[in-house]
């Protein structure tokens, strides 16, 4: 029980992540108290580490990368258990260290997610279930296991869909879903999930949002986050379609709060064979925010991200990969010249799009060890992180950039 009293004590970085704790501690001692070496046998331990590091001729990423010598601070750690004390009852959490550049605080060890997930009906052709806890979004393909650089087909996903500039927006909600899933004649699998809870609104998305030097907090509201996916075939053919509505409020001691609202909508498509998979994922991005005019922060737009990606296995433990991967902040004004106008210039027109042209190559020579190398052609500077770089205005348009990466895990 002490190890629960120490998780539930740390609020670092995790919106009501005592509660969440205490939910998981308090469901889960009792059970080990009482568990038989039975049960004791389902419990599964699980880690990773990850070193990578970083290299641009323009622009920073993750870290002071264009000064020459790279940057290593680029590092992801991360430790996972679950237990099953009964077959219709799951516990799961991670907790993940992750530095990607800035100062450093994100490093600090946080719960990723942590949820008790328990089947009301669990048959051979129908699954229906609850989680509650910090669950993993149901964005896209890959949000769900984008921690994790083994289940990601590259060393960074495409950063039009599952940005890292503000991460912690898309990545878990602190509440409840409900996921249904039916084996269908035929081959095929459909599951449908729908989330409710608050997302964790981090300081990324106060940079993001340009609110980092006004004298407020970004605090998450009640939101809810949905998908359907269909498998066919094993997996052969995947495609899904997510939406959510995200509410987040800028809170201010004296003066007026804004409210910020981001609503996605996701299809993702997936074709897979033995030897290669073709993947594509296209996104719609209406955000807006109100009630801080006066700091000419107010906005209403629509966004518009797509990538299409190319990965082949070869040689057994060889994988590589070309993407091309588009993001524009606002479809009325794609190459961002108005925006900058309104700014008289102070931000870049280019600061408003990125279009990436990526070659990604991928070595496993053991089974829990992953070499990857990966570059970037970027024309525009819409997903590059604002801890990294200050001050748009001494930012370049056309940069090129350089990942390796080594991953271990047990």
């Amino acid at each position: 029980m002490n190890g629960c009293r120490l998780s539930m004590s740390a609020k670092a970085q995790g919106v009501r992540l005592g509660t969440v704790l205490a939910v998981l501690c308090g469901a889960v001692v009792p059970g080990l108290a009482a568990a038989d070496d039975r049960v004791l046998d389902t419990l599964q331990l699980h880690g990773f580490l990850s070193q990578g590091w970083v290299t641009t001729d323009h622009n920073n990423f993750f870290g002071p990368s264009s000064d020459g010598s790279g940057s290593f601070q680029y590092t992801e750690i991360g430790a996972n258990a679950s237990l099953r004390p009964h077959e219709d009852l799951l516990f799961s959490a991670q907790v993940l260290s992750r530095r990607a550049g800035g100062d450093g605080r994100d490093a600090r060890p946080k719960l990723d997610h942590g949820v008790v997930d328990y089947q009301l009906v669990s048959t051979p052709g129908r699954t229906l279930g609850v989680q509650a806890g910090r669950f993993k979004n149901p964005f896209g393909l890959y949000n769900q296991t984008r921690d994790v650089p083994f289940a990601r087909p590259g060393i960074l996903l495409p950063q039009s869909i599952y940005f890292d500039r503000a991460r912690s927006l898309a990545m878990a909600a602190d509440g409840g879903s409900v996921y249904w899933e039916e084996r269908l004649p035929g081959g095929g699998n459909l599951r449908a999930q729908i989330g409710a809870g608050r997302a964790q609104a981090d300081d990324d998305l106060e940079v993001t949002l340009g609110l980092d030097q006004v004298d407020g907090s970004i605090e998450p509201r009640d939101s809810v986050i949905g998908q359907l996916r269909y498998e066919h075939d094993g997996g052969r053919v995947v495609a899904a379609l997510s939406a959510a509505r995200v509410k987040a409020r800028y809170e201010r001691s004296g003066a007026s709060d804004g409210d910020f609202e981001f609503r996605p909508w996701i299809l993702s498509l997936q074709y897979n064979q033995p030897e290669w998979s073709l993947t594509g994922e296209f996104a719609l991005r209406e955000s807006s925010m109100e009630g801080l005019g006066e700091l000419g922060a107010d906005f209403d737009i629509t966004g518009e991200s797509w990538y299409l990606q190319y990965n082949r296995r070869f040689m057994d433990n060889w994988e590589w990969l070309i993407r091309y991967d588009s993001l524009v902040t606002d479809r009325s004004d794609r190459s961002g010249r108005d925006f900058s106008a309104g700014t008289n210039g102070q931000i870049p027109a280019h600061a408003r799009y990125a279009h990436d042209w990526t070659l990604g190559l991928r070595w496993q020579p053991h089974p829990k060890v992953l070499l990857g190398a990966e570059y970037h052609h970027v024309d525009g500077t819409g997903w590059l992180p604002g801890e990294d770089n200050p001050d748009p205005a001494d930012t370049s348009r056309r940069w090129n950039m350089l990942l390796l990466q080594m991953s271990l895990r047990y």
